[in-house]
């Protein structure tokens, strides 16, 4: 791997295997976006000139020494699910807001400036699958429908939560709290009021109630608060601004 600045790159502290790699790219590794969106975006949804998006994503594969460009979606906060095993012309988005993959050399990658990215991968590294979960995505049932569609047991999976807004930055409504409480009583654990018809929420609680609920036992990471943390965007924070990536890959 090429150097970079490493306080922009997060390496997930989990136990998965040799063969399965793992980063988390902020806003602040080198990069040709201009602010708001910059240095480093990675996003071409979010306004930054396309120029600068294409060389931030061909940066990453030498600085990574990726075995591919990384599978990137067209996240709309759902929860349909990309078998990235699958071919693909060479700019082609799915839309999807997770995949999976078994073949060695694929590169999984998921947007978020808020949300929760959610890594997972078996526990003898033959399959992998990254999520992107935002509230919508959480309470719709994205982190079932991936560990569904990887098809690996539950008990051999192993989960990393990357960086999310913290539940001391992230006030939400009624209907937010009524989308998780009304379909598990349990869910009310990860809100806590603030004012009248408004809640903090914990959407690290909220992903790993989901994974126990999956049988998911083996969680990794949280404790990351995107608003708060200036490595990375925070669309709460600024409105205008870019998306950093979560990657997993298998060699």
């Amino acid at each position: 791997m090429t150097p970079l600045r490493e306080s922009g790159v997060v390496r997930p502290g989990w136990p998965a295997p040799a063969n399965v790699r793992a980063a988390v790219v902020a806003r602040t590794v080198p990069g040709h976006s201009a602010v708001p969106f910059g240095p480093m975006n990675l996003g071409t949804r979010c306004g930054d000139a396309p120029e600068a998006v294409a060389a931030n994503r061909a940066s990453l594969i030498a600085a990574f020494d990726l075995p591919a460009a990384p599978r990137w979606l067209r996240q709309v906060h759902g929860i349909a699910v990309h078998d990235a095993d699958t071919p693909l012309a060479a700019d082609a988005e799915p839309e999807a807001d997770a995949a999976i993959a078994r073949r060695a050399g694929v590169v999984l990658a998921i947007l978020t400036a808020d949300c929760l990215p959610v890594l997972v991968c078996s526990e003898d590294g033959s399959a992998i699958a990254a999520a992107h979960a935002g509230w919508r995505g959480l309470a719709g049932g994205v982190i079932e429908a991936t560990i569904e569609r990887l098809g690996v047991p539950a008990g051999r999976l192993l989960a990393w939560l990357g960086p999310a807004i913290g539940a001391r930055s992230y006030e939400v409504g009624e209907e937010v709290r009524a989308a998780f409480v009304d379909a598990d009583a349990h869910a009310a654990a990860a809100f806590a009021p603030t004012r009248v018809g408004h809640w903090h929420c914990d959407l690290y609680a909220l992903a790993r109630l989901r994974l126990a609920g999956a049988g998911v036992t083996r969680i990794h990471g949280g404790g990351f608060d995107t608003f708060a943390d200036t490595r990375f965007h925070s669309y709460r924070r600024e409105r205008q601004t870019g998306r950093f990536a979560s990657l997993v890959w298998r060699v």
